[in-house]
């Protein structure tokens, strides 16, 4: 008896149709519209640091608000402060290697920003230092929720970043040279 071939095509040759058809676009690099350098965690990594780096500008700005109202205070601001710098240049887009950043920012991360800039510092030198110390707490807890979406090496950072903040709020609420 000569074969005949089937009147319709089995469920195993449309499966095997249709996984090759996937397999022949995943080999095609089939892009969706988007460019082929347009990696969405580049941008994602790119869009974190530039929100990282202006909170941390911020940051910068409430340290030398507080230092310049209470120029008492200024000697003992200025390793913290520059910690702060160090963070900031650390964070930047192109510290990673990454294009340095646009003209106009592409948006944050949704985390709350230490402070908006301008903020009056509290005239008394411990209530000064207190609202500094809730703006760098503010800031470590932001970067420790961010770390949940953050790729890899910038996770470090991030996590690295927000200890030194929180190291940062211990200096400006003890007393510098009492025991524990």
């Amino acid at each position: 008896m000569p074969w005949t071939p089937p009147s319709r095509p089995s469920r195993r040759s449309l499966l095997a149709g249709a996984a090759g058809a996937a397999g022949a676009a995943l080999l095609t690099g089939c892009t969706d519209g988007r460019s082929a350098d347009a990696d969405p965690a580049i941008s994602l990594e790119r869009r974190m640091r530039e929100a990282a780096v202006r909170d941390s500008a911020r940051l910068l700005e409430r340290y030398d608000a507080t230092a310049a109202a209470h120029p008492d205070l200024a000697a003992r601001l200025a390793p913290l402060r520059a910690a702060v710098a160090a963070h900031t240049a650390a964070l930047s887009p192109t510290a990673s290697g990454s294009p340095s950043p646009a003209a106009s920012p592409s948006g944050g991360t949704g985390a709350a920003a230490p402070a908006a800039s301008g903020e009056p510092v509290p005239a008394k030198p411990a209530e000064a230092l207190t609202a500094l110390a809730d703006a760098e707490r503010s800031l470590s807890e932001a970067r420790t929720i961010d770390l949940a979406g953050a790729p890899g090496e910038l996770a470090r950072m991030l996590a690295s970043v927000a200890a030194c903040g929180a190291v940062h709020v211990h200096l400006l609420t003890s007393t510098p040279g009492a025991k524990p």
